[in-house]
């Protein structure tokens, strides 16, 4: 996984804001950010968790904290693992994004649907199912 992962990914606390998120989100052009709670993985926020369950519900992005529309029960991967198990995770899930974690559960990358469209390796063919999924809620 460590080849095509992105490597230290952006996280925050539990109990930092929307608002948080979105800034790092606009500074670092990412869609993503990890949630953590005493540096372990325990959810993700997206721009469209933001748009969706924040703005569309106009709660205030500036005292809303990320736990409250973050994303808890996540389908992760370890940096041992190959590209293929990745693609097999976000086929089963239709996800498209997989957190990478440590054995403590500790985030030390990320893999998209695009970093494994860029990987190559005959896995392009298979993508475009995932691509055409309906997000998740």
């Amino acid at each position: 996984m460590g080849e095509v992962m992105t490597s230290r990914p952006r996280s925050l606390p539990l109990d930092a804001t929307l608002y948080d998120a979105a800034q790092i989100m606009r500074d670092e052009g990412i869609g993503d950010v990890l949630v953590t709670y005493a540096g372990r993985l325990c959810g993700m926020v997206t721009d469209r968790d933001i748009v969706v369950r924040a703005v569309a519900e106009r709660r205030d992005t500036s005292v809303t904290p990320l736990g409250d529309v973050c994303t808890a029960d996540l389908t992760t991967i370890r940096a041992g693992d190959d590209t293929a198990e990745a693609l097999r995770l976000m086929r089963e899930q239709a996800v498209r994004r997989l957190p990478v974690v440590d054995d403590a559960q500790r985030p030390v990358g990320i893999v998209t649907l695009s970093d494994l469209a860029e990987a190559g390796d005959g896995l392009l063919a298979p993508l475009a199912d995932i691509r055409r999924a309906p997000p998740s809620l």
